[in-house]
């Protein structure tokens, strides 16, 4: 077992069944994705790009994932407050869950397929004189 399954498997429940659902949920989508530990929570990557992270926190679930400004639709499920580049669904329950809204972040996320680290750090870089 990787360290990001074991991560999910750890969390008390409801926590547990919600990361399950969503790990569920992402595998089906992009059954390519490869579920990756990173600075302490498990992250999909697709290709080698960053997809998305899971994180549980405080009591709730949060689905993370960068480009938020470039998704239009559901934008009511979105929280990115007190956030500079990330976005998140976040749930409190596994019935909170809507399909529907994660198939169409996951895809924009794949269409848009751009390394946010990339535009992170490279935007952070000094400028030249």
């Amino acid at each position: 077992m990787n360290p990001a399954e074991a991560y999910i498997l750890k969390q008390e429940e409801p926590y547990k069944s919600i990361l399950l659902q969503l790990q569920s949920v992402i595998e089906a989508i992009v059954p390519n994705a490869q579920l990756l530990f990173k600075w302490r929570i498990p992250f999909y990557y697709n290709n080698g790009i960053p997809l998305c992270y899971l994180n549980k926190s405080k009591d709730y679930v949060d689905l993370a994932f960068w480009h938020g400004e470039k998704l239009d639709e559901y934008r009511e499920y979105f929280v990115t407050a007190n956030r500079k580049s990330v976005t998140s669904l976040r749930y409190k329950s596994v019935k909170d869950i809507e399909d529907e809204v994660i198939i169409y972040v996951i895809t924009k996320q794949l269409e848009i397929n751009t390394n946010p680290f990339k535009l992170i750090l490279g935007s952070k870089k000094p400028k030249k004189n």
